[in-house]
């Protein structure tokens, strides 16, 4: 009995597999090296941002004041550094990294690890996909932080430290307008999915305000760090495109979706036959090439027709025109009961109708005088007679445009972008879709956001998106080295895939552990099969599984 007293049992799960990629990149060198160290620290502002990221992807719901003991059951010494203790690990202590994270720069920080990221993985940025996503949050939220000036040494002069974020009302993606909210502006790699630039904004703030300025600083930095060119393709969403935005972009490419709100892009989707429409090399989509000038920048238009798409839209149209037939005849309704002073005024009456409608008209129209029954006062007044029918015209068009959009680009050279190309970068656009899935999802850590100051809240906000970034990694070095090998894995369906998810790989190392005893330390629980997967990711994981 006494020597069980001697064994120490600590959980390492799939933390091993994050750290390593942590450690792949330099995470906690370049931290120390951007923030500086203070003397006699007991933990470096680097390993405080391991174990965060360590918790946040740890798939346990553990808000930040839950953080410490979050590791108590986990080989902090072996996962973080040596003689590190879950007892370092305190809010007082994530408080003043957080801050300082935010005094120096969290978008620089975040673009200085994921370059190293890009070096170390050879990560192509041949295209760039920018989206922007909100969350919301409850409560007051009051700067931490007073006023800093940094002073620069090498230009002697002094910076004066970034204005937080304002945490406040704005338009809502997730429908709650009634909520507070930041927003998340993020570009990810068309290779990957991996996040390269991310910066938060204020709750307000407009997409189509703010993508080019996110765009020409993105390509700026990226430049600087010596990890993009100019050959870079930047492909956003139709916030993007508007006459301000493109001409902005001069000597940048881009490819971006045209708003139907645009009067050329909604005739051309309305009236082009489908004679006028070439199959494309990706299954069930068909297009149509324009030239375009629109906002004096010269472009290639591609008007495109998704099958599944279309038969989405036709549905849903049909759902339309008969909801808009029920609300016309109610208005029909209440215009025919309707007495007016003067012909005038029932014409004008019938012409406001008419302009409401978007798939009826009213017709047979007839303006009848008529006199009240008064006969004390006899005085003439106005009815309507009219009957309500499809406008054949507006019908054709909406079933003519159904599963069609526009993409535009000014690479005018078919060489350099083709047009089947045009349309899968487009399509890769889901790359941020499926980054915001990861950061809102329930079984994420900050998935609710209760720091009380708008600096803190900018710095978690950093900090889910190396989260993401060490997730993504995983998953592509994993794949790739599947496809290269020509080897399998199964999934959770018992399916043999060389394209698993990381959260199934994650869930596979479940239950292995630290057993110290006697001072001899050992992995239990290291089967064959993890040892298997191991093999396909960086010898830096697999490090935290040998004793």
């Amino acid at each position: 009995m006494s020597n069980l007293k001697e064994i120490e049992i600590k959980n390492i799960d799939h933390l091993g597999i994050i750290a390593g990629i942590i450690d792949s990149i330099g995470l906690v060198d370049i931290i120390n090296e951007l923030i500086g160290q203070e003397q006699g620290e007991k933990i470096s502002p680097g390993q405080v941002v391991k174990a965060m990221i360590l918790n946040g992807l740890g798939f346990v719901s553990s808000p930040l004041y839950m953080f410490s003991e979050f590791f108590e059951d986990k080989p902090c010494e072996h996962l973080i550094g040596k003689g590190v203790k879950a007892e370092y690990l305190n809010d007082d202590k994530l408080g003043r990294v957080m801050d300082k994270l935010f005094i120096k720069g969290l978008t620089e920080i975040f673009l200085a690890i994921s370059s190293q990221a890009v070096k170390e993985f050879n990560i192509s940025l041949k295209s760039s996909h920018l989206d922007s996503t909100s969350l919301h949050l409850h409560g007051e939220y009051s700067s931490s932080l007073t006023d800093v000036i940094i002073h620069c040494n090498s230009s002697n002069s002094e910076i004066q430290s970034a204005r937080p974020i304002e945490i406040t009302y704005g338009y809502s993606r997730d429908h709650r307008p009634d909520l507070k909210q930041f927003i998340i502006d993020l570009i990810s790699s068309g290779d990957g999915d991996i996040p390269i630039f991310l910066k938060s904004a204020s709750g307000n703030q407009s997409d189509s305000s703010s993508f080019a300025k996110i765009f020409l600083e993105y390509k700026e930095q990226i430049q600087k760090e010596e990890i993009g060119n100019e050959d870079n393709l930047m492909v956003a969403d139709a916030a993007l495109y508007n006459a301000k935005n493109i001409s902005s972009l001069f000597g940048t490419k881009w490819l971006c979706r045209v708003p139907m709100t645009i009067r050329q892009a909604k005739e051309l989707a309305s009236t082009l036959l489908s004679t006028d429409f070439i199959s494309s090399s990706l299954t069930g989509y068909y297009y149509s090439v324009v030239k375009s000038n629109y906002g004096g920048v010269e472009q290639r238009w591609l008007v495109v027709e998704s099958t599944e798409r279309k038969e989405s839209d036709l549905r849903q149209l049909e759902r339309r025109i008969s909801k808009s037939k029920a609300s016309a005849l109610s208005h029909l309704k209440k215009l025919l009961e309707s007495k007016f002073n003067s012909h005038q005024e029932a014409i004008k009456a019938v012409d406001s109708l008419n302009k409401k409608l978007k798939y009826h008209q009213i017709n047979y129209i007839d303006y009848l005088e008529k006199e009240s029954k008064n006969k004390k006062d006899k005085i003439n007044f106005y009815e309507v007679s009219a009957s309500l029918s499809e406008n054949i015209n507006a019908i054709k068009k909406a079933y003519q445009s159904a599963g069609r959009f526009v993409l535009a680009t000014n690479i005018l050279d078919e060489k350099s972008l083709s047009n089947d190309d045009m349309l899968s970068e487009y399509k890769a656009q889901q790359s941020c879709e499926r980054g915001f899935g990861f950061l809102k999802d329930p079984l994420f850590f900050a998935d609710s956001i209760f720091l009380k100051s708008p600096e803190r809240i900018e710095a978690m906000a950093m900090i889910m998106g190396l989260c993401l970034l060490i997730y993504t990694l995983a998953q592509r070095q994993i794949r790739k080295a599947l496809s290269a090998s020509e080897s399998t894995i199964k999934n959770q369906l018992g399916k043999s895939v060389n394209n698993p998810t990381m959260r199934w790989i994650f869930q596979c190392f479940q239950s292995i552990h630290l057993v110290k005893f006697d001072q001899e330390i050992s992995i239990s629980n290291l089967t064959s099969e993890r040892k298997y997967i191991l093999s396909f990711l960086p010898e830096t994981c697999g490090y935290y599984y040998k004793c």
